[in-house]
């Protein structure tokens, strides 16, 4: 874990995510593309926003250990979900949130018209925040 400090002013209302997020100088940044729902033969599944929101994570966490990170490094997380219908963004965010656990980077959830696939629901987007080397560097 590293030693970014998330701010939650109290003036601001209660949310289960930070307003901001402090890094360290010395931190190296870790800036993800958008984790989509691909399977790993490149399709996207054909399910619905909690799960494709599961498959987005799996990829989004498998994309921070190649750059050394992990959940606990993120710093800021956009997640995208192409729908209009508030109810979708929120089954969607639950399962991004949880994924997280007691971590709370600040985030932004936007309903969007559409995503880049053919039946894609949801897309995570991330900054992550890590101590030391870049792996292999020596």
């Amino acid at each position: 874990m590293n030693s970014s400090r998330f701010l939650h002013p109290p003036t601001l209302a209660a949310t289960d995510y930070a307003y901001a997020a402090v890094v360290p100088a010395s931190s190296r940044l870790l800036f993800l593309a958008g984790a989509c729902p691909l399977d790993p033969d490149g399709t996207v599944p054909a399910a619905g926003f909690a799960d494709q929101a599961r498959r987005a994570m799996v990829n989004l966490d498998v994309a921070l250990t190649a750059g050394g990170a992990g959940l606990d490094d993120v710093v800021s997380i956009r997640v995208l979900i192409a729908s209009a219908d508030q109810r979708h963004l929120v089954e969607a965010w639950d399962v991004v949130r949880a994924a997280f656990g007691a971590h709370s980077p600040p985030s932004t959830l936007l309903g969007v018209t559409v995503l880049g696939y053919p039946g894609q629901l949801v897309e995570v987007e991330a900054v992550a925040a890590v101590a030391g080397a870049e792996p292999g560097a020596s």
